[in-house]
């Protein structure tokens, strides 16, 4: 399972790539390393990469409690992939 965009539980995203190369499959510093968790489709991909990295790819509800997590549980200071990552794996079993 691929997590869709009709999928998503919030709805206030933004879905347009800026020319300042703001796409997540861009091999840049700055999106292989941030998060910009107000775009869908950097959204979009950082989830999709979590559950196949965790083998979540099965299961909606998993993708749909991941993405609530990122939005809301994951302090706003930590924005990069690898944080945002890290923070999930160490308090995923308490939220």
């Amino acid at each position: 399972m691929n997590y869709q965009k009709s999928q998503m539980v919030y709805s206030d995203y933004k879905w347009s790539a800026r020319a300042d190369h703001d796409n997540p499959k861009f091999i840049g510093a700055q999106d292989a390393t941030m998060l910009n968790r107000e775009e869908g489709y950097e959204m979009l991909y950082f989830i999709n990469s979590l559950a196949l990295t965790w083998s979540w790819n099965d299961n909606l509800s998993s993708l749909q409690k991941l993405e609530r997590i990122i939005r809301v549980e994951v302090p706003t200071n930590i924005r990069t992939h690898v944080g945002i990552k890290n923070w999930i794996e160490q308090n995923y079993k308490e939220i």
